[in-house]
């Protein structure tokens, strides 16, 4: 099976990670004498399914404009995301801002990615799925994007 979960929120209620602060009195820690292995999180590279999300989030809950997305998108997807848009429903008006909950992944192909994230804005939860496919000119663009609630209509063959 190839779906993933990529990031996990910690739940409400539970206790935040321990500071370890080397600077403040108590227990010191462990030195070793190899090299530590582990990236700098500044220097670390978001992941193609995390910086999607995020920026897609924006946009539907009206803190980015559409228009940022051009160069992110491919095929209908900029039309899916200026509709969606347009109906604003992730926009809040209590002053609770929405944000990605966690995200998963489905590897549909080579090259193809389908995300699904649960989005969360004070006691709501809402779904947003979206696919994720990679250029031959090795840049990650979204090819379609859904939200529960109404589609998109597709368009009469006769419009053509």
């Amino acid at each position: 099976m190839n779906k993933v979960m990529t990031r996990i929120k910690a739940r409400p209620g539970t206790r935040p990670p321990v500071r370890h602060d080397t600077r403040r009195p108590g227990r010191t820690p462990a030195r070793t004498n190899r090299p530590s292995t582990a990236q700098a999180p500044a220097t670390q590279h978001p992941r193609p399914t995390d910086r999607f999300a995020d920026l897609l989030l924006a946009v539907l809950s009206g803190r980015r404009p559409v228009h940022s997305m051009l160069r992110h998108t491919a095929g209908r997807a900029y039309d899916e995301l200026a509709w969606l848009a347009e109906q604003g429903p992730l926009r809040t008006t209590h002053g609770t801002h929405p944000v990605v909950r966690d995200i998963g992944y489905y590897v549909a192909g080579p090259g193809t990615l389908e995300v699904f994230a649960r989005i969360g804005a004070g006691d709501r939860l809402r779904a947003m799925a979206f696919r994720l496919e990679h250029g031959p000119d090795h840049r990650w663009r979204c090819t379609a994007v859904e939200l529960g609630g109404p589609r998109l209509p597709l368009p009469h063959p006769d419009d053509y």
